[in-house]
Order: C-alpha cells, then structure tokens, then sequence
C-alpha cells in the first residue's frame, strides 16, 4: 500500500496547495491513505472547523498535531466530535483529545497512526519513547501497518526514535521544524524514515511566515508581529510504500512539489 504524509500545512497557501495537487498524486502514485500535519494550518496557529472540513475536501484522511495543537479553541470541540484528529500522546493525561488512532484505508488496510512530541526544545510533555512504545504494542495487536508522526526539534532525537522504533513499527517521519530533510530511507529492520517531511506552504517565506518581518526580527534583536507570507507555495512530504502483511516498508519516495 502507498501512503501520503504531508508536513506541516501552514496556512492559506498550504491549505491551497492541496487542493491544487492531492487528486494528481492519489491517481499517479495510486495512494491508499494520506496523513497531515495541521497543527499550523489556521493562520499558522492551530486548526479550526471550517479549516479541518475544507482540508477534508481537499481529500487528507487523518491529521496529526503538535506544540500548537491548542491555538484554535475550538480545536478541544472538533477533537471530540472527529475520530481523525489526534495529538501528541505524551502530553498530560489530563489534554483533551487522543493520541493515536486506526483507521481503515482506502484498500481495506487497518492503519494505525501515533503522534509524538519531542522533550528537546519544545512545550513540557512526558517521555516520547515511554509513550510510543506501550501504544505501538497495542496498536499492533490490531494491526502491523503503524505510522508515527514525531513532532520533534532535535534531529538527534528524531534519529534516535526512529532506531528505538526500528523493526516494530512501519514508518517514523519528523515534522515540527518546516524544513524537509534529504535522509528518506528504510532503517535496517524494515522501517520507513524521514527526519523531517518539511512544510506545505509559501516558499518564499522563513517556516511559512513572511520573511521581512523575520529578517528584521533577527537583524534588530526587536520584537516583530509575525504574519503568513503569501506567493508561490510549495507541498513536502513523502510516499511510504508499506508491505500490508508485514507493516514493513519497501520503499520511501520524497516529494517536493514548488
């Protein structure tokens, strides 16, 4: 089975990006399931419902989360009426929401999907690797096909998650930094990884937002309004050939469409 995980979508022109795109690589790459990371698809800040319909329709069948997983209030709501929202696993017992999932692909395939986040220069949460590693095994109790989805700043610790999960899961790919890495291989027990997918949004920007403001920011040590940039846009991601018998991946393509 092939399946589509898409980074970080981050606003307006990522939102547009799939629409503009999706239906061609369902039909040329024959995808049976597409993943995405909304956390920043609401004018770069969390997700609303009028957001999570239209990226719907734009044909992603599960979304993935991360540290601005709260900046849409009425993300708490839509999480508890949506199935195919989840957010980081190891945040507080007490977060609203879940973080995993199994959901059925296109060809039939029960498909399980984890999303992490990172301890390393992110928001405070409980160990990643203590978390993924109980839900994997009950994931994979219903089936071998496991996608996580590591919301991560280090590239060490995505690394070393993706060794960690080696062999039991299917796929480990990074999102949170916007930057796609060049890395996309086959760990040597079978699993799929990327350390970052990168970002669908405007290229021409600094991680979506408008690149002047950020420059300046950086120039002048002064505090700046961020605002989205707008232009040319770009979608990141990659296609994991997964074997649905095994949940072991056979081969890894990346995608950047600019």
């Amino acid at each position: 089975m092939n399946v589509l995980c898409i980074g970080d979508i981050v606003g307006r022109v990522g939102r547009d990006m799939l629409f503009k795109y999706l239906d061609d690589l369902k039909y040329s790459h024959e995808l049976d399931l597409i993943i995405a990371n909304g956390e920043n698809a609401s004018h770069g800040r969390g997700m609303t419902s009028s957001v999570y319909s239209e990226m719907k329709r734009a044909g992603v069948d599960i979304f993935t989360m991360g540290n601005h997983t709260w900046g849409a209030k009425e993300i708490i709501s839509l999480m508890n009426d949506e199935c195919d929202i989840i957010r980081p696993l190891n945040f507080s017992a007490d977060a609203p929401g879940r973080g995993s999932a199994v959901i059925t692909a296109k060809n039939g395939v029960k498909v399980g999907i984890i999303n992490i986040m990172g301890q390393v220069n992110t928001m405070p949460c409980d160990s990643p690797f203590a978390a993924v590693k109980k839900e994997a095994e009950r994931i994979a109790q219903i089936t071998p096909v496991i996608f996580v989805d590591f919301h991560a700043e280090a590239t060490s610790e995505k690394v070393a998650m993706g060794y960690f999960l080696d062999g039991t899961v299917s796929v480990v790919f990074g999102t949170h930094t916007h930057i796609q890495t060049a890395d996309e291989r086959i760990l040597p027990g079978g699993t799929g990884y990327i350390t970052d997918l990168g970002m669908t949004g405007a290229s021409e920007s600094v991680l979506g937002m408008d690149k002047d403001i950020i420059v300046k920011r950086f120039s002048t040590g002064m505090p700046q309004k961020f605002e989205l940039a707008q232009g040319v846009g770009q979608l990141c991601g990659c296609i994991f050939t997964v074997d649905e018998a095994t949940g072991k991946t056979t081969a890894v393509k990346r995608i950047w469409i600019k």
